[in-house]
């Protein structure tokens, strides 16, 4: 079995067969079979035997179903809001006194439903050992016809094919495993999978800002068993502790996969992205300096040269090294503001920023701490790895208490609108490190789930602010992060427009809302830089550089900004070869509106290409600009789709944007 097959043949094949006209949006079937799958196994009498089909544990050396169909249940419905109802299953151990609560919510407008796991020790002794917790343990089944294929993706591990789609076939007997690597849980692979098989699929996604695995293993008859959760479980509860599980996501689909895929971007808008004071997260232009030892005046020298050239963006960051770090970013743990290099604080440069309309953002990493830094030298108890450096464990819950109110503090007599927060350090061999042989996997569970209690505390405590997230780029983009947090560095490889596109073409499958920056640098460069959260970093103290280009692309930028969060369709096979084009669509039909973007590469020998659009009316008429190509053309949706739309570019490399809007 080929276990990796890029998105290539197979996606080109896709793109001459798929259906052109077909909405994202959910179809009564699809919502149809989630509302069934739903009530089979948590509504009614058979919910009390479901236990088993969709997650499983070991108990005291016996499996799961064993143990839970002789346990006592109890079931639980609320209506959360408009669009959201809870299910829970409580299951109680008589002997021991084990609890085990299944959560699950189900979604009105999509055909979506998740659950998390929680076991709690409700007893007075320690329990038997609890292990291989798979929060999702299902099998799927095939028709008589046709095959299951896997399509999922690379992670970020900082290299140029970050986010790159993959595509692996599951035939009769295949097994294959998926997991995070070093505990951050998009380090190599992304923890979202599409399974399809003829005419229809399930996405699966793992939410679990640590060491998750999944198995896909194949039957020899038309069966796929899933099974997923956080890699190790061996461990005893003590008297009234309670653990959780990984979150887990179903989203059922009919038709082919990258229609499936914008129902998911829709999901992720309208449940996941976070939002401040109860608006979304805006797409924005930010700019920055980026030195690594940043210092008042250059910051607000930086900020003067970009108002003298009445150039002005959403947000103004502040990188690493803005605390006492001892000579180097890299040391972190002692979250003080140099008085050395910020005389007056952050709150100086925070204040220009805010005279001048724009908003605050301040580089932090809380959970790693150096030697010789403040807190590995008045709390080694607190670090994991002591005195020398290592991880804070936000597990403790001293630790944790220090690191919300420090940061918290921080953030309000710095005048920081929005936090951003890196993690560059694989975290698992300290969690494996920490823990006993009874007790493997629960400094994770306790790290995992303290993380997700900071931010959700610091949300509170600042409902306007939002986050940005950063682990070494990339490496920490699983669901429950993005629940709270928006990727403004999707990867720390941005050096190569090529890689820039590829990147947007695989992110954009899975992540609606990403962000990445470009220097100063030419139209290619910024065209392929366009993303929902885009910055530029010039320094702006030279008066010689290129400002009507910066103003032109920002101008540009304004244009598109508003089709980013659309649904999204790739338009030509995947490629990190200079030697072809790559295109997509952003598309918003609840407007009629979208653009096309293209790209031929530096060493690409074809001139023109026709691209075949989706997502339209086919009877509307539709004009369309090409932002280098006086006047407009008008072509229907049918022309579009069928035919293709015509876009030629002369320079190597070259680029084009063409915007499309239905005429009333």
């Amino acid at each position: 079995m080929k276990t990796r097959l890029l998105l290539g043949i197979v996606l080109a094949a896709w793109l001459l067969s798929a259906p052109l006209a077909q909405a994202a949006g959910p179809t009564p079937g699809e919502m149809a079979e989630a509302r069934q799958w739903v009530a089979a196994r948590f509504e009614g009498a058979q919910a009390a035997k479901a236990a088993g089909p969709f997650f499983s544990f070991t108990y005291d050396g016996k499996p799961s179903a064993e143990g839970l169909a002789a346990w006592e249940l109890k079931r639980a419905v609320r209506s959360l809001d408009d669009q959201r109802t809870q299910y829970t299953l409580t299951y109680t151990d008589p002997k021991t006194g084990l609890v085990v609560r299944c959560v699950g919510v189900a979604y009105r407008g999509f055909p979506t439903v998740e659950w998390t796991l929680y076991f709690k020790n409700t007893g007075s002794a320690d329990t038997p050992i609890l292990s291989d917790i798979r929060a999702l343990d299902v099998r799927l089944e095939r028709g008589a016809e046709g095959e299951f294929l896997l399509h999922h993706g690379v992670g970020s591990p900082c290299q140029p094919n970050d986010y790159q789609p993959l595509e692996t076939p599951l035939p009769p007997k295949a097994a294959m495993r998926i997991t995070a690597a070093g505990g951050r849980p998009t380090n190599s692979d992304l923890s979202y999978f599409n399974v399809e098989w003829p005419k229809q699929g399930a996405i699966v996604v793992v939410g679990w800002p640590g060491q998750w695995a999944a198995d896909f293993t194949r039957d020899e008859a038309a069966g796929l068993q899933i099974r997923a959760g956080q890699e190790t479980t061996h461990f005893r509860l003590h008297p009234g502790e309670e653990v959780r599980s990984p979150l887990i996501v179903l989203q059922f689909y009919q038709g082919d996969w990258i229609r499936a895929q914008n129902t998911w971007r829709r999901w992720m808008v309208a449940h996941n992205i976070p939002r401040p004071s109860g608006q979304l997260v805006p797409t924005h232009y930010a700019a920055c300096f980026g030195n690594l030892q940043p210092r008042a005046e250059e910051e607000l020298a930086i900020i003067n040269g970009f108002l003298r050239e009445r150039i002005k963006f959403d947000f103004w960051i502040i990188d690493a090294g803005w605390y006492t770090d001892r000579g180097s970013w890299v040391n972190t743990g002692t979250w003080e503001v140099d008085a050395q290099r910020f005389p007056r604080g952050l709150r100086e440069v925070a204040d220009r920023v805010h005279a001048n309309g724009m908003k605050f953002i301040v580089w932090f990493e809380p959970e790693r701490a150096t030697a010789g830094s403040w807190l590995a030298e008045n709390h080694p108890e607190w670090v994991i790895g002591g005195k020398k450096g290592g991880l804070v464990n936000l597990g403790n819950r001293e630790a944790w208490t220090w690191v919300v109110n420090r940061i918290d503090g921080l953030i309000t007599s710095q005048g920081i609108d929005a936090y951003r927060q890196d993690f560059n350090i694989d975290p698992l061999a300290y969690w494996k490190a920490n823990d006993a042989p009874d007790r493997q996997g629960i400094t994770e569970i306790g790290h995992v789930t303290g993380y997700l209690a900071f931010w959700d505390e610091l949300l509170r405590r600042h409902p306007a602010m939002w986050i940005d997230t950063c682990a070494s780029g990339g490496r920490r983009n699983d669901l429950e992060t993005l629940r709270r947090s928006v990727p403004l560095l999707r990867s720390d490889f941005f050096t190569t427009p090529t890689a820039q596109q590829s990147q947007t073409y695989g992110i954009s499958l899975w992540i609606p809302y990403y962000g990445s920056g470009l220097g100063e640098s030419d139209p290619y460069w910024f065209r392929s830089c366009i993303f929902p959260a885009s910055r530029v970093g010039w320094d702006t103290r030279k008066t010689d550089l290129d400002y009507p280009l910066l103003r032109r692309m920002l101008a540009e930028y304004r244009q598109v900004e508003p089709y980013l969060l659309g649904d999204f369709y790739p338009l030509t096979p995947y490629s990190l070869e200079n030697t072809v084009w790559m295109a997509w669509q952003f598309d918003r039909p609840e407007t009629g509106e979208g653009m096309v973007q293209a790209f031929r590469r530096p060493e690409s020998g074809t001139d023109s290409i026709r691209v075949r659009l989706r997502g339209l009316d086919p009877d509307a008429v539709y004009r369309l600009a090409n932002f280098d190509v006086t006047g407009t053309t008008e072509m229907t949706g049918r022309e579009l789709q069928e035919g293709g739309l015509p876009i030629a570019i002369k320079d190597r490399p070259g680029s084009a944007i063409v915007t499309y809007k239905r005429k009333r």
